[in-house]
């Protein structure tokens, strides 16, 4: 396959013997590591791309019977182009393995273990769960056979334990809360110091004429006096910055400093390190002294006492799987719940059972908009006080508005296409819409003729169903009308999503009346690396007018201070999880009326502002009062193994408590996935796999990948793809680059088909660099992130610090020789991606792919695949399969079939009409001959074992033993 050159040189052929430790004697063609951890050059042929697999050749390193299964595919994949009979999931496809290659796996399998591994094994599958979950003895007994060690100590007290259990023992740990005279005397002169200093002085000037800071004592009070209290504030009133502040001066004022310290979650990245920079600037001092921050990977931490600690709501919920009861802080302050993402809707409903145990813990609740009995009613009726906003006047303007402005005209309806039978569905689609919008709106242009407000031809605009569609020509028209007719100040635009920003931004610098001299013009959005995101804060100088295009990241905790007007699109991305269909969607839709005011908020906050709502005021009136909290629109299996490791008990009932529990299908559906995964056992309780997977900061599938990568040693490329995965995309798009960026991407692909390897070639390249100087060249030749291949580099070290705690490496180093003997190895690092994506797989189908819930589906435009004219497999892996303007699949490798069969986790043979069928899944199956199908059966059966006996007794795999030749065969089956 791709990646090896010449033969394989086993014993026979340079095999090593068992007691060689190594696979060494494997010589590949690809950029990676050999067994001396010295690195080879990419030197063309297949790797490179050339004329392989594009009708030009087969591949290197392939001999008799794969030389033709070659061609086979390659005669496939030609005929789906052509529309003739494609491969598809309702038939059985036919898979072989080379003689000598059944000869060699034979041979590896032909010991049993000298431990007793499948007794192991066998116990371990016996024992699925426990008929009462507090029966210790009962539990006991049936994790009997895994060795005593520190990982069945934590295993045994998670499954048998629970959440009153766990937070008892948190309770009982020694706090690092000390009341301290002499801490406590310290914090007063230092605060003391601080108001003497003109910068405090200035600061608390400004501070002085925010509505919150009117309110200090009353809200100090309410606070001393209850557990809890829910906080609602309009905009810009202050209450992010000032109320963690009030909260600390007081408590050093009346001599508590020393056991006050505040935790105050942000729902974003560049909202925790906004925001703390600015509490710290209030208080006339740098980071790291009584404010700090941490994100993920990124930390300047403040001091365990007399501070403040901003942070990412999914920080909080990691720092109470270990300290569940939260021992060391004296206030926990959750900002922007009403934006409910999962996380905070989480430690919201488990809060609920800390309290009790923590009299002493202050929950304070902050919601930026008026649904703040909602919160209030959830704990009880607790108090609930509202901080005016304070913003100078804002002018609204509507859709009707704006078109008597600019006297914009949207292009007219389509009407039905000459080739009509093409494009039947999409104009009945279409019709239906228009249909559905002229019943919706007529009423309302009736009513404004009445009320002749406006003039004739702006209402028959808006009786044009693309008055509702985005328009960025109007937008830009909007702008150019703000620019020459309107005072100085930034402008704020809000759309849905990256491509847009993308394009009206090209539309602007290309239309020649945006120059740069006279305008500067920002994007913003999460996949923005946080060092470019705080260039939007920058003040420009005179003359020039800054315009920022940014999604709803711009929304809240945000403040730009400079913004004076703001244009609302009226849509967001809302990523939602169809559980009929079981699919994920990702499409613009109209937003909330609790969404429209805080965009309006933006403006308003140095001098009067302006908001241009692009929809009209009947539509308006259609919006939902408040988002749909992401649980209810969202897959849950992350949340489920966070509550499983927090030992909350059944999944249905603990999610039957939060605010707004999510269905019994969305539930079901995720606990699905996680049996597939092999990480909840029939009775819902953790295995050994999901304990680990749940104890890892990663997603269960990108967990799953690097549990593989440390047993097969190849961790390096796998934990950057897993990194990638779970992160962002280091690659990002300069206004008019596209051609460009995918060019560059496809050569780090490295003529492999994979989004997954150019990902982790592009972080090998990076790190390989020999000073920061040639880092910086790579990224820009490249179109890559310097900040976000950094951070990738930095969670490759986090993956392997976790793993090597969990004793599945020998070292923390993500480059070590030991850790990565087959990391040169392609075919491997493309099977271990797909059994962690696994089930994940499409097979070309016409000149699309067909998943396996029998969608037909198309590769993302941003995919390395997508560009291809063939392909040298028909299969492909793929991390996400969403809904926008067609269904896409993001992140693809193309795979080959002892992938598929590798990855599949509970595959079977069967006979059928005299054939032998491997079953991969319901619906993915091969025809075989028998001997394949029992050397395949067998080499599962005993990767089964291996698996069960090395995540129940976690250690590094064994090259020179039994368990070794298991893996060296599974790796002669894929390679």
């Amino acid at each position: 396959m791709s990646g090896i050159r010449g033969g394989r040189n086993f014993k026979r052929r340079g095999y090593p013997h068992k007691h060689q430790s190594g696979y060494g004697d494997y010589d590949f063609n690809v950029n990676g590591v050999n067994e001396k951890g010295q690195r080879h050059e990419n030197r063309g042929g297949y790797s490179q791309g050339g004329k392989t697999g594009r009708g030009g050749g087969h591949p290197p390193g392939l001999k008799g019977k794969a030389i033709g299964l070659f061609y086979r595919n390659q005669a496939m994949m030609k005929k789906s182009a052509m529309g003739e009979k494609s491969l598809n999931f309702s038939e059985p496809h036919y898979y072989s393995i080379e003689p000598s290659t059944e000869e060699i796996i034979v041979d590896l399998l032909r010991e049993s273990y000298k431990e007793d591994v499948s007794n192991d094994a066998k116990d371990s599958k016996n024992s699925t769960s426990v008929s009462n979950e507090n029966d210790v003895k009962n539990i006991k007994e049936n994790y009997g056979h895994i060795k005593e060690s520190q990982f069945k100590r934590k295993f045994l007290d998670i499954i048998s334990g629970s959440i009153q259990e766990k937070l008892a023992q948190s309770m009982s740990l020694t706090s690092s809360f000390v009341k301290s005279d002499k801490l406590n005397k310290l914090l007063k002169e230092e605060q003391a110091n601080r108001e003497k200093s003109s910068r405090y002085q200035n600061m608390m000037e400004f501070r002085s004429k925010l509505p919150s800071f009117k309110m200090k004592d009353e809200i100090l009070n309410i606070i001393d006096r209850n557990q809890v209290i829910v906080i609602s504030g309009e905009t810009g009133c202050g209450k992010t910055t000032q109320i963690p502040q009030f909260i600390l001066d007081d408590a050093i004022e009346h001599d508590r400093g020393s056991v006050t310290k505040v935790i105050c979650t942000q729902p974003r990245r560049i909202s925790a390190i906004s925001v703390a920079e600015r509490v710290a600037a209030e208080r006339g001092e740098s980071l790291g002294k009584s404010v700090g921050y941490q994100i993920r990977l990124e930390k300047i931490l403040c001091r365990d006492y007399g501070s403040i600690l901003f942070c990412t709501t999914g920080l909080l919920l990691q720092f109470m799987q270990s300290n569940p009861a939260l021992r060391g802080y004296s206030h926990i302050i959750l900002d922007e719940i009403h934006e409910r993402n999962t996380e905070s809707d989480f430690i919201i409903t488990l809060l609920k059972q800390v309290i009790p145990k923590r009299p002493d813990l202050k929950v304070i609740l902050m919601s930026a908009t008026l649904n703040a009995d909602t919160f209030s009613k959830y704990y009880d009726n607790c108090p609930n006080i509202h901080i005016p906003g304070f913003t100078f006047p804002v002018d609204e303007y509507y859709l009707e508005d704006i078109i008597k402005m600019t006297r914009y005209k949207f292009p007219p309806t389509q009407k039905m296409p000459n080739n009509y039978k093409r494009h039947l569905k999409n104009f009945k689609d279409k019709q239906e819409k228009s249909k559905s919008f002229s019943e919706f709106i007529e009423p309302a242009l009736r009513q404004m003729e009445a009320e002749n407000n406006y003039p004739h031809w702006v209402i028959n605009e808006l009786r044009n169903p693309n008055s509702e569609m985005l328009s960025l020509d109007l937008i830009q028209q909007l702008l150019q009308y703000i620019c020459e007719c309107k005072d100085p100040g930034a402008v704020l635009v809000f759309l849905p999503g990256l491509m847009d920003i993308s394009n009206l931004s090209k539309n602007l610098l290309s239309s020649g009346k945006f120059p740069p001299y006279k305008y500067a013009i920002y994007s913003l959005h999460s996949r923005l690396p946080t060092t470019d995101q705080k260039l939007i804060f920058e003040i420009p100088p005179p003359g020039v007018r800054k315009i920022i295009i940014a999604t709803s990241i711009a929304e809240t905790s945000i403040t730009i201070e400079d913004v004076v007007y703001v244009i609302d699109c009226g849509k967001m991305k809302l990523a939602r999880f169809d559980v009929i269909k079981n699919i994920e969607t990702l499409e613009p839709e109209w937003i909330s009326l609790a969404n429209a005011k805080q965009r309006r908020g933006r403006a308003g906050r140095v001098k009067p502002g302006e908001c241009y709502r692009l929809y009209t005021r009947a539509r308006e009136m259609t919006f939902d009062q408040y988002p749909t909290p992401e649980m209810l629109r969202t897959p849950l299996e992350e949340v489920i193994l966070q509550a499983k490791i927090l030992q909350l008990g059944r999944i249905d009932v603990f999610l039957g408590s939060v605010l707004d529990p999510p269905t019994d299908r969305a539930i079901e559906l995720s606990l699905e996935l996680l049996r597939t995964l092999n990480a909840i056992d029939s009775k819902e309780c953790l295995t050994p796999l999901g304990y680990h997977l749940a104890c890892l900061p990663l997603d269960p599938r990108t967990g799953k990948m690097i549990i593989w990568a440390a047993m097969f040693s190849c961790v390096e490329p796998v934990f950057a793809i897993a990194a990638s995965l779970s992160f962002k995309d280091a690659f990002h798009a300069p206004l008019g680059s596209t051609d460009k960026v995918d060019k560059a991407k496809l050569e780090l692909g490295l003529g492999h088909f994979s989004d997954h390897i150019a990902l982790a070639e592009a972080l090998r390249r990076f790190e390989k660099s020999s000073s920061y100087r040639e880092a910086h060249r790579f990224c820009s030749d490249n179109f890559l992130s310097w900040n976000t291949l950094k951070l990738l580099s930095e969670m490759k070290q986090q993956f392997a610090k976790h793993l090597y705690e969990m004793k599945f490496l020998d070292s923390d180093n993500p480059n070590d020789k030991q850790s990565n003997r087959n990391s040169n190895n392609i075919p491997l690092i493309k099977a271990i991606v797909c059994a962690g994506l696994f089930p994940n797989i499409a097979v070309a189908h016409g000149q699309n792919f067909q998943t396996s819930e029998g969608e037909i589906v198309k590769i993302h435009p941003s995919s390395i695949n997508q560009k291809q004219k063939s392909l040298p497999t028909p299969y492909v892996t793929y991390y996400l399969k969403q809904k926008s303007t067609a269904i896409f699949l993001h992140d693809t490798t193309c795979v080959n079939e002892g992938a598929l069969i590798f990855a599949a986790p509970k595959s079977s043979i069967k006979s059928q009409g005299g054939r032998t069928i491997i079953v991969l899944h319901k619906s993915l199956s091969f025809r075989c001959k028998q001997s394949t199908a029992r050397i395949i059966q067998k080499l599962h059966e005993e990767f089964d074992k291996l698996v069960e006996h090395k995540i129940s007794h976690p250690g590094t795999v064994r090259w020179g033993s039994e368990e070794g030749n298991v893996i060296r065969a599974i790796i002669e089956l894929i390679s």
